[in-house]
């Protein structure tokens, strides 16, 4: 068992080499890798991404890169493509294989086919001395100095280096294409990412009951609507519906607490003035920025100046936006 200190070194090790790899990665981006961004950008078909073994399963990371971010592309195990698989290339699509010596045996039956059929072939290589490299139309140069295994045997520099290439290809390609976040949204519709990118202030306050009440109104109407409506707080709207003020729980301890008789007390004489707000359209996350802000658990949701709705903390809880 190695002592405490040895494991920290051996991780800083691991990591630092790795870190290494990255930056001589940076070194040797050329004109070929501008020539990739190009090609892919003026490209009519999908971008194929291939490999074998530990390639091959960053092959499939770079591929679910790409189409989250707007490039088009499918992985093709390179053991499979010889047994079918080479059916999914059409005509205009560019392959990218990635390959760390680029001279397995896999990696030499699948070359030929692929030049044969006069795709753009890119090479992801870590040897320039290998059969892809001499094969390629292009290469993205992943070399490096050693593996951050111990013998130098299991794959872990060379592919963190290629799995770095691939997400700075993702990123140039989503660059150029002006990829902003409303595009982001409609790929990535699920989970806490999405809702942070699509759902709007509106939609949460149409889950939520639409409490509202005259300046007139009673403290005891004041009271049933705010238990009424779970929410916390009541909006005083005017006979348009626009926006008066809010009471909320806290407005309702300090009415009690100033005062030694409510009987003749009106909403209007008890509300908050200037509440806080948000247009209906509005991102949800948005919203809770707002709240954060101003240390509020309650804001009210407007169309134009109209009252629309509130929201309250925990709708923005519930969606996993905080």
């Amino acid at each position: 068992m190695k002592s405490k200190k040895s494991i920290i070194q051996s991780a800083i090790g691991t990591l630092a080499l790795e870190a290494a790899a990255i930056l001589n990665v940076a070194r040797n981006i050329n004109d070929d890798f501008e020539k990739v961004v190009s090609s892919i950008l003026n490209g009519k078909g999908r971008v194929i991404v291939t490999g074998i073994g530990k390639s091959a399963i960053i092959a499939q990371k770079i591929v679910a890169t790409f189409n989250s971010t707007g490039t088009p592309a499918i992985f093709m195990h390179a053991a499979d493509a010889i047994h079918g698989d080479l059916g999914m290339i059409q005509v205009d699509d560019i392959v990218i294989c990635l390959s760390k010596s680029g001279s397995t045996p896999e990696i030499k039956v699948l070359i030929p086919l692929l030049k044969t059929s006069g795709n753009l072939l890119i090479g992801m290589v870590g040897e320039l001395n290998s059969f892809l490299a001499e094969q390629a139309d292009l290469i993205l140069n992943t070399s490096f100095e050693k593996e951050a295994c111990p013998h130098n045997l299991a794959p872990t520099t060379s592919t963190t280096a290629q799995l770095a290439l691939g997400d700075a290809l993702a990123i140039c390609l989503l660059e150029c294409r002006e990829f902003n976040e409303s595009d982001f949204a409609k790929y990535h519709p699920g989970g806490s990412l999405g809702k942070k990118l699509y759902l709007k202030a509106g939609d949460l306050a149409l889950s939520n009951e639409k409490p509202a009440i005259p300046p007139s109104a009673s403290v005891k109407d004041v009271l049933i609507e705010i238990s009424k409506n779970r929410l916390g707080a009541v909006v005083v709207v005017d006979s348009d519906d626009k926006v008066l003020g809010i009471i909320t729980d806290g407005d309702i301890r300090r009415m009690l607490e100033n005062n030694s008789s409510i009987a003749d007390l009106k909403a209007e004489d008890i509300m908050g003035r200037t509440p806080k707000s948000i247009q209906f359209d509005a991102l949800a996350v948005d919203a809770l920025a707002i709240i954060r802000q101003n240390n509020i658990t309650q804001l009210l949701v407007l169309e134009q100046n109209t009252y629309f709705g509130i929201i309250h903390l925990h709708d923005l809880l519930n969606e996993g936006i905080v």
